[in-house]
């Protein structure tokens, strides 16, 4: 299957809205196996990413390779370190200009933080890699392209592996921050020349406007927080979206909630889609609330123009679930694994990839500790004058109790109608 790019998603990467993501000319190729053996210090396996390695690869990355080692199914890839971005630094020369550039910014001057984003972001766009962080990159591209091939690709000549080229600060992904998204991603880039200019345009996402600020008003030093980037074999998704261990509307640690919407997950986390929403109980695995959307769009690969493209959902799809009931279980049943590995609530990004068979389609891209709930006291789930057993015994006749409905009534599963 081949796919690539007709779009750029309008560029906000220095502005105080959202970051950019971006899609790039590709060839999709290959299946996820095996295991990358990585050896430089500018580059490191996800496998390798230990929950100790936040400040060499950053939250993005260490969360990946948490996951990896609990089991769960990630497209594979590598980190670029930190000593990589530190090495561009020092070795251009542009460092001390970077930190004059940043002394007395005022996290309230909207004009002189995107004026101060943009002369960073081309001092370290158009400064030459250091040889031997574009070595280490190349080398390490070349083997992730070899490893995801399949067999009859094995030794042909081909433009390369379509990645996401990810940003990984180290303070993204912190418990009590929200330094998440605030830095650049590219999809389906491909071919290591791509790939390397990628890398720089996430280096000089750090500097953002809008994580300039941030970085002020939360009292961090600019000096001390540098940038990892992930390297990902993409996903061709089916469908995507978002799930949190917990119900974001009230904390409810009981529960899961699933947002998910057709093709690539980009519809969901931009806000260019009202997604499919489930909640499901996770001590239970039974779905007690959907809300199936209208999703007017998607972003999907078009095999034979060789791109990605935003484009509208057939009629005959809009208005239907974009998910099975075993796929959203499964999903949950994924998330609490998730969760129990990390030892708190979890925000996750997943897809459902097209390329893998049935039933093991589901992979997760991205986990996070969930910052708004966790921080505070628990969500009692009974009420005050019931036992925990009043409770428990509640719910489990929840699932034979008699309820006269319509047929498009949703129960959430387990009950007779």
């Amino acid at each position: 299957m081949v796919a690539g790019c007709a779009i750029t998603v309008p560029r906000m990467g220095r502005d105080f809205r959202k970051p950019r993501v971006v899609f790039i000319q590709t060839d999709l190729v290959g299946q996820m196996d095996g295991r990358m053996k990585i050896e430089s210090r500018y580059l490191l396996a996800f496998e390798d990413c230990l929950r100790d390695c936040v400040s060499l690869v950053g939250g993005k990355s260490t969360g990946l390779g948490s996951m990896i080692r609990a089991g769960i199914p990630v497209p594979p890839g590598f980190a670029i370190t930190t000593h990589a971005y530190r090495a561009m630094l020092t070795g251009s020369g542009i460092e001390a200009a970077i930190a004059e550039l940043l002394d007395g910014a005022d996290s309230e001057d909207v004009e002189g933080l995107e004026k101060t984003s943009r002369m960073i972001g081309d001092m370290i766009e158009t400064s030459p890699m250091p040889a031997d962080v574009e070595s280490a990159i190349r080398a390490g591209y070349a083997e992730l392209t070899a490893l995801c091939s399949s067999e009859q690709d094995a030794g042909t000549e081909g433009p390369g592996l379509p990645v996401a080229v990810r940003s990984s600060a180290t303070a993204e992904d912190l418990p009590g921050a929200s330094f998440a998204g605030q830095q650049d991603t590219f999809l389906w880039v491909v071919g290591v020349d791509s790939v390397l200019d990628h890398v720089k345009r996430c280096w000089s996402s750090l500097y953002t406007a809008r994580a300039i600020a941030y970085r002020i008003e939360q009292g961090y030093d600019h000096e001390k927080i540098y940038m990892s980037v992930c390297i990902q074999k993409m996903v061709n998704a089916r469908a995507a979206g978002v799930m949190f261990t917990l119900n974001p509307i009230n904390g409810d640690r009981s529960k899961v909630a699933v947002d998910a919407s057709w093709g690539l997950g980009e519809a969901v986390a931009s806000g260019e889609v009202t997604p499919d929403n489930y909640l499901v109980d996770k001590i239970a695995m039974r779905i007690v609330r959907r809300t199936v959307s209208s999703k007017a769009i998607e972003y999907r690969a078009n095999p034979s123009e060789r791109r990605v493209e935003l484009s509208d959902v057939p009629a005959d799809r809009m208005d239907i679930p974009c998910l099975s009931d075993d796929e959203i279980l499964a999903l949950s049943r994924v998330a609490r694994r998730v969760e129990t590995h990390h030892g708190c609530p979890q925000d996750l990004e997943w897809a459902i990839d097209a390329d893998l068979e049935p039933p093991n389609t589901i992979v997760l891209l991205q986990s996070r500790p969930e910052t708004v709930w966790s921080g505070r006291d628990r969500v009692q789930v009974s009420s005050g004058d019931r036992s925990t057993m009043d409770y428990i015994v509640a719910n489990l006749l929840t699932g034979v109790r008699l309820r006269h409905s319509s047929p498009d009534t949703d129960d959430g599963g387990g009950t007779a109608s």
